[in-house]
This record gives structure tokens, C-alpha cells and sequence, in this order.
């Protein structure tokens, strides 16, 4: 199969309505609202074959849609920079092997699992860990960019329209939990402990104040993360989650080169 060019959708706002508001759409309706990501698109918007979405953030790791495994590969070959991608488990197979006969590469799959908190939140407390707000930006910036959080665009932004608590020792973000996206009906949630200060519960403080928070929106918590990553389920289950849905990575093996044409 050639590959031609796809120029990046305008009309970004259009794509995040049409697609479900759901637990595993939940960043990708998110950064198509707000117009922080690239995306492309095979067919009408409101009934599109293959769509994919690479976001500002993570621009190696961009979102397959739609049933056509063909379409979704012939727009990667517009995407630049991608390493993965992510789909709906049951297209996995058929677009891995569509990126390696096109691309003569060999690929790996990787399973992510996503939950849903449908309870009120389990309570855990720390005595380093807060909820922040915008008082907060010149804190956040100061941290390691991993501990900044992500999804928003700015730290000004995030601790403006989203929530965010984090682990403080010594004057010094040390872990966060942060909504990553909202929805309708869904937050996302993302955490990350710097190496030296985790095993302490601050993760999992943090993950219980802003998950608290978001049900007071009115929002359901979304919590996703990789099969093999056993602290991040361990706090998942800690704090009530309830596993609703897997998807999976297609991984180039290799650093990608363009699809031939």
C-alpha cells in the first residue's frame, strides 16, 4: 500500500464531538477542544474511517481511530516523529502488520489498561501533600518537567481549569497528580513520583485529593496505565478504581522512517 500526504485537520473542535464521550476518549476530546495537537482524518468528520490524533505533549505517542487499520496507517505516514500508536486492542494486530510490511520494520504490542472510578474515592492523606491552585504556577515551574504535569497547554492554564495536587518536601514538588484532560463526564488523571520519594503514599495522596475534587465537579476519575506497570495498579485499586476497558501500543522497534510511497 503507498502512502500519500494528508494535510492536518482545521476544524479540530468538529473531530472531539464526534468522537463518544468516553473513559478512553477522554485526551483525546480534550486536546482536539482546545486545539493542542495535530490531527488527520480519513472520510467526513461525523463518520470518519480513520482518524489520528498526535498531541503537543506527547508527539512520539499519538491515538488511532475508526474500524480501517489501512486508513489509520496511511495517515501515520503524514504524522511526524511517531515511535507508537495507540488503538482499540482488536485493530492492533492488523495495523502492526500493515507497518511492518510498508514500512519493513518490526514492531511489539503493548497493552494498557483503563479504569473508571465509579465510587466516591478512597481517602488517603499525607502530611507533605496539598491541593494547589493558581497561587502555585511559580512552585510548579520550578520542578523537574515531568512533575509539572501536562495536557493544558501552560501550568497556568492546568492549575486554572483543571486540578492538581502534589507531594511538597523542602519547598519542592516532589510528586503530582493532576486531571491531564476533562470532559463532559470524564477527568483524566496522571501522576508521577520523582525515583527518591516514592513507597511514601505521596502518589496516591495526591491521586485521592484531586480524584475527591473532580467527583465534587461532578466528574468521573479516569485512570489509565500500562499492563506491566504494577505501582500505578496497585494505586489504582487503592483508591476504588474499576478496570473498564485495554487498549493496546503498536511500538516500532526502531527509530521510523516515512511509509514508503
Amino acid at each position: 500500500m503507498g502512502s500519500m500526504d494528508h494535510h492536518p485537520l482545521t476544524d479540530r473542535r468538529a473531530l472531539a464531538e464526534a468522537l463518544p464521550d468516553t473513559p478512553e476518549n477522554v485526551i483525546a476530546r480534550h486536546v482536539l477542544g482546545r486545539g493542542l495537537c495535530k490531527a488527520w482524518v480519513l472520510g467526513p468528520i461525523n463518520r470518519f474511517r480513520a482518524a489520528v490524533v498526535q498531541y503537543d505533549f506527547l508527539p512520539a505517542e499519538p491515538t488511532g481511530f475508526g474500524d480501517d487499520a489501512e486508513g489509520i496507517v496511511e495517515l501515520l505516514g503524514s504524522v511526524d516523529g511517531w515511535e507508537c500508536v495507540f488503538l482499540r486492542s482488536s485493530l492492533a494486530r492488523a495495523v502492526a502488520a500493515i507497518v511492518e510490511r510498508e514500512m519493513g520494520l518490526t514492531s511489539r504490542l503493548y497493552g494498557e489498561l483503563c479504569f473508571v472510578l465509579q465510587e466516591p474515592v478512597a481517602s488517603f492523606e499525607h502530611e507533605a501533600v496539598r491541593l494547589l491552585s493558581s497561587d502555585d504556577v511559580a512552585l510548579l515551574s520550578e520542578a523537574p518537567s515531568e512533575l509539572q504535569g501536562a495536557g493544558w497547554g501552560s501550568i497556568d492554564t492546568m492549575l486554572a481549569d483543571g486540578v492538581a495536587g502534589a507531594g511538597i518536601v523542602d519547598g519542592r514538588v516532589v510528586a503530582i497528580a493532576h486531571t491531564s484532560g476533562h470532559t463532559g463526564r470524564y477527568a483524566d488523571i496522571g501522576v508521577f513520583t520523582h525515583e527518591d520519594y516514592r513507597n511514601r503514599g505521596l502518589s496516591t495522596a495526591a491521586a485521592s485529593l484531586v480524584a475527591r475534587r473532580a467527583q465534587q465537579l461532578g466528574l468521573a476519575s479516569v485512570w489509565s496505565t500500562g499492563c506491566d506497570n504494577f505501582a500505578s495498579l496497585r494505586v489504582a485499586h487503592k483508591l476504588g478504581f474499576t478496570e473498564v476497558s485495554r487498549g493496546t501500543y503498536v511500538i516500532l522497534d526502531r527509530p521510523r522512517r516515512r511509509l514508503a510511497r
